[in-house]
């Protein structure tokens, strides 16, 4: 009988996996999106054999970990706008998914390891600071971290000198910090009508266009296309090479971090929600099995500048089917 039930056990395993092989007609078993964030979680945290590799970056990990914030300013970076940097220069960051309200960390472990906590004791409020934003959160260890604007401040440990923002959108969930707590944006907040209030959006989220109705946007508020070229089921796609310098593809979403969007699929799996790993090495969103993109001639949340070029680029439904007004 234990032998039977074992074998039963076996095979019920080898259909499992066999189901996911075949979502979206994949030759290989694709992440779902719920795996997918936990890759990016290892990846990001830099746990062993993922992360920081080198004697020397970890050395500058704990330097960083050890050093005082010491006098904070607002710096200006060409690639993410005004950022908070430390009395030594050092882009801080905050992360997703630690919380403001009330302030709380969720970064231990490997994950402080490569985003050390900015440590809350001499820190003070230099120009484009204000002092009444800035406090502290005690973590699981007991230590005190930098609050700004209630986000729990870090920096990275891979940024080695003054002004690295090597740290920005890594796996969707680390960004510089603004001076107000929110993440650092082209522009600042005053600016491009109010982009950094955008960049709080969910990765993958909707918003109602006046033209086409309920489109699918991206964390920063832009339009987000699908290509009629690409074919579902099976998953492929015909935007390689130059093509993907107009249309950026969308880099795998966690589904905890989207709102508004359809996570099943009309396929006969039922997964639609998964990640297309591209022949090109390439990891790449898909909503029903649709591999979804941006475009770069979009320059601001709410442009829908992609909408049928060539007749046949269009802007995605929650889910997945194109818009064609």
């Amino acid at each position: 009988m234990k032998t039977s039930w074992r074998s039963a056990s076996l095979v019920a395993s080898a259909a499992a996996v066999l189901a996911l092989t075949t979502a979206c007609g994949q030759e290989s078993a694709p992440s779902s999106s719920q795996n997918v964030g936990a890759t990016a979680a290892a990846g990001d945290y830099g746990t062993a054999g993922t992360g920081l590799g080198t004697g020397a970056q970890n050395e500058q990990s704990n330097a960083n970990q050890a050093s005082a914030a010491g006098q904070l300013a607002v710096s200006a970076n060409a690639e993410v706008g005004n950022m908070v940097t430390d009395g030594a220069g050092m882009t801080l960051y905050r992360f997703d998914q630690d919380t403001a309200e009330p302030p709380k960390s969720n970064c231990d472990g490997d994950c402080a390891t490569t985003w050390p906590p900015v440590p809350a004791g001499d820190a003070t409020a230099g120009a484009g600071i204000d002092k009444a934003l800035l406090g502290e959160v005690t973590r699981a260890d007991g230590t005190k971290q930098l609050t700004v604007g209630g986000w729990p401040a870090y920096r990275y440990a891979k940024d080695t000198t003054a002004g690295d923002v090597k740290g920005q959108g890594v796996g969707g969930k680390w960004y510089a910090l603004a001076a107000d707590g929110k993440k650092a944006q082209q522009g600042g907040e005053a600016a491009e009508g109010g982009e950094a209030e955008q960049a709080d959006l969910p990765g993958l989220s909707t918003r109602e266009d006046p033209t086409l109705g309920e489109i699918v946007v991206d964390k920063n508020g832009h339009t987000v296309y699908r290509f009629l070229k690409d074919s579902p089921w099976p998953m492929k796609t015909a935007c390689t090479d130059a093509c993907l310098e107009k249309w950026p593809v969308i880099k795998p979403v966690d589904a905890a971090d989207t709102k508004g969007i359809d996570l099943k699929g009309s396929g006969p799996t039922g997964q639609g929600y998964v990640v297309f790993d591209r022949p090109d090495g390439l990891k790449q969103q898909t909503i029903d099995c649709v591999p979804i993109y941006t475009f770069a001639g979009d320059k601001k949340p709410g442009d829908t500048n992609g909408q049928g070029v060539g007749g046949t680029w269009y802007a995605v439904a929650p889910d997945g089917k194109a818009v064609k007004g």
